[in-house]
């Protein structure tokens, strides 16, 4: 069971994370997700506002990809898991409210992400080590 240390959760409530997705044909993108929080130690979540890319990609391969990095530190870390696209319900309720406190618009849905491995990406020796 992989789970979010208390470093890693402060940096990501104050880093920006990037959300990396990749079509059925393995084609990448890569997108900035100002929403990104913690679930919970074993979660990400964040609110899909646009609905272009990212959505589509996560609707045909929910394998994904959350950077998040501390450039003044020089630390990050590196997320890999399987995102389920959530139209409905408490979680989205509680995400759509986030983001309506936030000044955005209503989202299209809410992204929870299974975390199944952490690495870092802190230069030097640790560089894309996994850690958990």
């Amino acid at each position: 069971m992989v789970k979010v240390t208390g470093e890693m959760r402060a940096l990501l409530e104050k880093g920006l994370a990037f959300v990396g997705t990749a079509d059925r044909k393995g084609r990448p993108n890569l997108a900035p997700k100002g929403s990104m929080r913690l679930g919970d130690e074993e979660t990400l979540v964040f609110a899909e506002g646009v609905g272009k890319k990212t959505l589509q990609n996560l609707r045909e391969n929910p394998e994904v990809a959350v950077a998040v990095v501390d450039r003044e530190k020089m630390e990050g870390y590196q997320f890999k898991g399987t995102a389920e696209i959530i139209e409905t319900g408490p979680l989205y309720d509680t995400v759509a409210k986030l983001a309506q406190e936030r000044g955005r618009p209503k989202p299209i849905a809410a992204v929870k992400i299974k975390i199944e491995a952490i690495y870092s990406l802190i230069p030097g020796p640790m560089a894309g080590e996994r850690m958990l």
